[in-house]
């Protein structure tokens, strides 16, 4: 293993450490925020509660998300890295993940996505959104199914796709 590889490794079980042997429900919660179906709804309630903000903000995340999910699968089957509970001996996550591989943090990408689309039409809410996005990056490394590298990788994805999509519709 390279010394990236030795490095990410150590700062995973450092991070992970922390919630060994513990009830990890609110960090469950946390992760779990990151799911698709919240976004999808986040979106339409916006856009029924602020018609000119909201309409164009529910386009750019449809365009945004339709570009971010082939992307992020594309990337999973080209770097084919190994989740930390496939890797590491005898070693167990919180949680089952929801694929075979770990790079990129799909969570993440989404997460960052939405906080920057969001901090771009509703600037007012951007530290709070960008803070939650990182809470989503890190319980992914808590629950175990993710390296530091991967939350990352997440993050530059979904920040790349938003920006992406605001050049194309805004």
């Amino acid at each position: 293993m390279n010394a990236f590889g030795r490095a990410d490794t150590h700062i995973f079980r450092w991070i992970f450490g922390v919630t060994a042997g513990r009830d990890c429900r609110i960090i469950k919660y946390i992760s779990k925020s990151g799911d698709g179906h919240v976004y999808l709804i986040l979106g339409v309630l916006l856009c029924a509660f602020d018609p000119k903000d909201g309409t164009i903000f529910l386009y750019t995340s449809l365009l945004a998300y339709a570009l971010e999910l082939p992307i992020y699968v594309i990337l999973k089957k080209l770097f084919k890295r190994q989740r930390p509970c496939d890797l590491i001996y005898n070693f167990r996550s919180h949680i089952t993940p929801s694929d075979k591989f770990s790079l990129p943090s799909g969570h993440t990408a989404a997460a960052f996505l939405m906080a920057s689309l969001l901090a771009h039409f509703y600037p007012s809410v951007a530290i709070l959104v960008y803070i939650w996005a990182s809470l989503i990056g890190l319980s992914r490394v808590m629950l175990g199914v993710h390296y530091p590298s991967d939350i990352v990788a997440g993050a530059l994805l979904g920040i790349t796709i938003s920006m992406l999509s605001l050049s194309i519709l805004v």
